[in-house]
């Protein structure tokens, strides 16, 4: 049997590539070594935010629970049943995506995708036989993995991943983590709200150092009053798996010393998960090189998603396999590339932004205006009694459009969308200014942010 496209990985670039090319009446099959989703549905996005949410509930029911006037005794949780809910979620969507194959005739094929040569793929299956599949197209959409700390390889129980980080059978006492990006910010909410000892150590000034620095700042404040030990310009210089703890040596300005832990997650970023077989080529830093209709050094074959490089996002990855597949087999689509697009941190207070940061525009030269509000007086936020945060909005100076967006706050990893929506139709101060906002909504927040900048906010 030969089909138009086969493509390598099911995860946020892969599902969607093959439903997308189904879509347009292809042969397509989808070959994924695990369940449909990839990194992202499975081990990723998903069973971390069913994991948030249990763990922010935990957290309001035994800290805040009197401000509600709510009070009970005994409060506890199940660790199994916690990490057992993640899982559930996770499955569930995992079979959404199967459904989704079979209503867009996808085929989906379980194993190891491997290029095997001019159109054809090699699957390598869970008993040991191979199949050769005869294609037109490939999509290698096979994502990255955790990146190692060298001298501290990943054992699984000690030395975790983000994998392992989320099925962990026993909760630890202590936890290091290494990395305060988002995946490590994430983790050290859901293990401090359970009550792990949690550090993180962070080579750069602030947690979430690619965000705006008052964001930064402000979520490293909250992390600190939470109790959780934050390291920040702080280098590991040593490390040492004891088996049963691990102990790293970092240093920092107050000197050198030593943390100890039952559990160390590295995260200190990702690296390629490269197929099997015939080889593209790859950039500098390891990447695999694409050109502007995404596709590889091998006539035929494409790539999409984090195979290719930053930004490691699902959304980004799904966004370029519409692209790709439509620039295969729609006739005169121009193909685009991933420009403007939101990054998120689901701990709490929420983090998300859009566009460019201050620190950015400050180095490009560019005259911008700020405008900011905070959630403290917003109405919906004082009801609901989640007011920690602030908008921030940054806008050109001479025309107004919106340049970059930044959000510390409930709900901000969804009203980051109206920022994104701004920039992609090239908005500006009077295009927000002229639009109401419902009453009482977080979202108030972004026009009071806007009026700001024109120095003329109603609220604050």
């Amino acid at each position: 049997m030969s089909y138009d496209l086969v493509v390598i990985g099911g995860g946020p670039g892969g599902y969607v590539a093959a439903i997308r090319a189904g879509q347009l009446g292809k042969k397509v099959a989808c070959v994924e070594m695990e369940r449909a989703g990839g990194t992202c549905l499975n081990w990723g996005c998903i069973p971390t935010k069913a994991l948030l949410k249990n763990a922010h509930l935990y957290h309001q029911l035994k800290h805040d629970a009197g401000k509600y006037g709510l009070s009970f005794d005994n409060l506890s949780y199940d660790w199994s049943k916690v990490i057992g809910r993640s899982r559930d979620v996770s499955g569930r969507l995992a079979g959404g995506i199967e459904f989704l194959f079979k209503k867009n005739k996808v085929d989906y094929v379980k194993g190891f995708g491997s290029i095997a040569g001019e159109g054809k793929v090699e699957v390598k299956k869970a008993d040991g036989t191979t199949e050769i599949i005869e294609t037109k197209n490939v999509i290698v959409a096979t994502g990255a993995k955790s990146r190692e700390l060298p001298g501290l390889p990943f054992n699984g129980t000690s030395v975790i991943s983000s994998k392992e980080a989320m099925v962990l059978p026993q909760q630890p006492k202590s936890m290091v983590i290494i990395g305060a990006g988002a995946i490590g910010v994430e983790f050290a909410y859901v293990y401090n709200s359970f009550g792990t000892e949690v550090t993180i150590v962070e080579m750069m000034p602030n947690l979430l150092p690619v965000e705006d620095d008052e964001v930064s700042q402000t979520i490293t404040k909250v992390y600190k009053k939470a109790g959780i030990k934050c390291l920040t310009d702080t280098k590991v210089t040593a490390t040492q798996d004891n088996g049963s703890s691990v102990t790293i040596t970092v240093e920092n300005a107050q000197g050198t010393q030593q943390i100890t832990a039952d559990t160390c997650l590295v995260a200190i970023g990702v690296s390629p998960v490269l197929p099997g077989g015939q080889q593209p080529a790859l950039t500098d830093r390891g990447w695999v090189q694409i050109d502007e209709r995404y596709q590889t050094s091998i006539p035929g074959v494409f790539a999409i998603g984090d195979i290719s490089g930053p930004p490691w996002l699902a959304h980004t990855a799904s966004f370029e396999a519409v692209q790709c597949v439509d620039g295969i087999f729609v006739e005169g689509h121009a193909v685009k590339q991933v420009e403007q697009f939101p990054g998120c941190t689901y701990c709490y207070p929420e983090v998300a932004s859009v566009g460019k940061t201050e620190r950015a525009l400050k180095e490009e030269g560019i005259a911008y205006k700020v405008g900011k509000f905070p959630y403290q007086a917003l109405g919906k936020a004082q009801a609901s009694g989640e007011t920690e945060g602030f908008v921030k909005l940054l806008f050109g100076e001479e025309h107004g459009e919106v340049l970059g967006a930044h959000i510390i706050g409930e709900n901000a990893t969804d009203l980051i969308s109206e920022m994104g929506l701004a920039l992609s139709l090239e908005a500006t101060i009077d295009d927000i200014h002229a639009t109401i906002h419902a009453h009482p909504t977080l979202a108030e927040a972004i026009h009071e942010a806007t009026l700001d900048a024109d120095g003329h906010a109603i609220h604050f």
